[in-house]
């Protein structure tokens, strides 16, 4: 059986899980991929809904935070279904075991993308700061995170230091831009 999304590269599709099938997922630049694109798409998300609460008048800090948790925890249980639901359509039944685990490690990120948000909304609640000014200081960290992995990702490539910097000031500023047009739309 050759490897696909289940399977970490070079391993068989038939072994039983184990600690080196499990180490595998470090390993595997396919299980990398599909983790930091899940991790990228709730940053833009999450860019998108705090610049959207930003946007809203008398919102406070219990309500942005039910806002943004609700938003992540939504998300990563959409991303849970599509994914059981494609693997039921490809393989014939539900995942289980390590594809389960497998599912629910790609999707994780999803649920961290809270976290910088929350932290800087509680900073607001103890009166450090205002909401407003937290959730644009949490959508200002997002989107340096944007550029950074673009800037990451250029380096990688091997293109320099100019081509890197192109690279995360393309990815900030592409980022930044669906968000805005993801938080327009919510309006």
């Amino acid at each position: 059986m050759a490897p696909d999304e289940t399977h970490p590269a070079g391993s068989p599709g038939g072994t039983a899980p184990g600690p080196d099938h499990e180490q595998a997922f470090d390993r595997d630049p396919r299980f990398a991929t599909a983790r930091l694109k899940e991790r990228l798409y709730a940053t833009i998300t999450m860019v998108a809904v705090v610049i959207g609460l930003a946007g809203s008048e008398h919102i406070g800090a219990a309500g942005a935070a039910a806002t943004v948790l609700t938003a992540a925890v939504g998300l990563w249980l959409a991303a849970l279904v599509a994914d059981q639901q494609a693997h039921r359509v490809v393989h014939g039944r539900l995942a289980t075991g390590h594809e389960l685990r497998r599912m629910l490690s790609v999707s994780s990120p999803l649920l961290l993308s809270a976290v910088g948000p929350l932290v800087l909304i509680a900073a607001a609640a103890l009166g450090l700061m205002a909401v407003d000014t937290a959730l644009l200081v949490s959508a200002g960290v997002s989107i340096a995170g944007l550029f950074s992995w673009g800037w990451y990702g250029g380096i990688r490539m091997g293109g320099g230091t100019g081509l890197a910097l192109l690279a995360g000031t393309l990815d900030a500023a592409i980022g930044t831009a669906v968000a805005l047009v993801k938080a327009a739309a919510g309006h």
